[in-house]
């Protein structure tokens, strides 16, 4: 027997899944939704939101070491790590209740613990306070997400092996730590604990830094970083890992040469897996692509009556991606629109300098055989940049060399995944190069560097 007859029961309450929620509480259904831990998932939990909110602890305390070249005293300056942990803690806490208080507004029930589907229409709760209820719903739809992946026969135990969610909760900076992994939350993670005076070694695989990214960006970032006094190595792979009673020794290996490192720790950001333990019943069968849920082109997988969006689904991981999932699901399943599947999309990495992209990167093109133009502007040459003492990095714009489309737009720099929402308007808009030099930028502004940029595809940027 269930306990109640939904319209729509979700599975997950992340940024899929909350979203999905007060979606479909706006379109008058009757929803609910099943969370293991607190409204908003790890990304508002242990993800995206402590993550930013460490990050800019660390950001205002470097701030604070070059105060002298503003003009301004800031002597003795410290920190208590503990607290800037707190904080981020906190910061997760408030959001979360955010998301309570719009489950409450929506009419959306709210429901700490495990879901499981049995049927088609048939959701149990099969762990936590509300274990053994079950719910009776016309749709499921499956927002469980990912989890990170680990290294073989090396368990994340918080001490000598973490993933982020055990970075997040450190009590203190480790003396020296190797990131193996250099996506979004290598880079961040690294930036964060060398801020706060940890050794740092990043440590990738793939020929640079943040791999998705475009070369000349990465280019920059890690220069950047190495500046700063991160180790990167880079074309590298980490072998015969030994966690010991007080350190991690592991083997980095590259052109078939063996060099043996020793830290306190080693953060694990390899990538990740989907969210799919105990989900469905064996009876369920879902068709999966690389370990991932694979769904239509209406979010539906392949047992009708079964949906799935955010990073359950697969690439791109990214917390606006599965909210845009989640909205094109619960119109298409109940007919208020015909489902969009994702186009261009914002990739943002929080470090300093910040990097944000969007569309192809110029080595994309050139293996599409595009014919291409680009355009660049350096941020040493925006008036608001010098004056902020913010001038790393550039912006690049990559367009179609006869009709001015918009093909790409790489940026690393200050505020760089503000100032990148403009090129993704422009792109979704389909407007071209010259219609973005022809906006007037307001002076000063970071924001010139954009006009600039698409006024250099053509060679007459002003300022260089």
């Amino acid at each position: 027997m269930s306990d109640a007859i939904y319209d729509l029961v979700i599975i997950g309450g992340g940024p899929a899944g909350y979203v999905a929620a007060i979606r479909a509480g706006q379109l008058g259904k009757k929803v609910a939704v099943i969370e293991m831990e607190r409204a908003g998932g790890t990304c508002l939990n242990w993800g995206c939101i402590p993550t930013k909110a460490l990050l800019k602890s660390a950001e205002l305390y470097r701030s604070f070491q070059k105060a002298d070249a503003y003009g301004l005293s800031a002597t003795g300056v410290s920190f208590d790590f503990a607290k800037v942990v707190e904080r981020s803690r906190g910061v997760a806490a408030t959001m979360a209740k955010g998301v309570e208080f719009l489950f409450k507004k929506n009419k959306v029930d709210y429901f700490v613990g495990k879901g499981s589907v049995v049927m088609a229409g048939m959701v149990e709760v099969t762990a936590g306070e509300h274990k053994g209820k079950f719910f009776k719903t016309k749709n499921i739809l499956l927002c469980t997400g990912q989890k990170p992946k680990q290294l073989p026969g090396l368990p994340a135990d918080g001490v000598r092996v973490m993933t982020s969610r055990e970075a997040l909760a450190a009590k203190a900076p480790p003396k020296s730590i190797a990131i193996i992994g250099a996506g979004a939350i290598g880079v961040e993670f690294a930036y964060f604990f060398n801020a706060f005076g940890s050794k740092v070694t990043l440590i990738e695989m793939l020929p640079q830094v943040l791999p998705v990214e475009d070369e000349e960006v990465a280019k920059v970032l890690e220069r950047s970083f190495t500046k700063q006094g991160i180790a990167i190595h880079t074309g590298t792979k980490c072998e015969n890992i030994r966690s010991g009673a007080t350190s991690v020794k592991l083997d980095l290996v590259k052109d078939g040469t063996k060099t043996e490192l020793e830290v306190e720790t080693i953060l694990v950001a390899i990538g990740i897996t989907a969210n799919l333990e105990g989900l469905v019943s064996p009876k369920v069968k879902l068709e999966l692509d690389r370990g991932f849920v694979k769904v239509d082109a209406t979010y539906q997988t392949s047992t009708p009556g079964i949906y799935a969006a955010g990073d359950i689904q697969g690439p791109p991981w990214l917390a606006h991606v599965a909210s845009f999932r989640a909205v094109q699901a619960v119109e298409g399943m109940f007919g208020h629109a015909k489902p969009k599947l994702v186009g261009n999309f914002p990739g943002c990495t929080y470090c300093q300098p910040q990097v944000a992209s969007t569309g192809l990167t110029e080595k994309q093109a050139k293996e599409k055989k595009l014919d291409y133009k680009v355009g660049k502007f350096p941020f040493t040459a925006v008036g608001k940049a010098v004056a902020a003492g913010d001038t790393e990095g550039f912006v690049k714009v990559i367009a179609d060399a006869k009709t001015g489309e918009i093909l790409g737009v790489h940026i690393i720099g200050n505020e760089a995944t503000e100032l990148i929402a403009e090129y993704g308007l422009a792109m979704s808009l389909e407007a071209t190069i010259d219609e973005i030099h022809d906006s007037i930028h307001a002076h000063p502004t970071l924001s010139e560097a954009l006009g600039e940029a698409a006024l250099a595809t053509h060679g007459k940027a002003i300022h260089i």
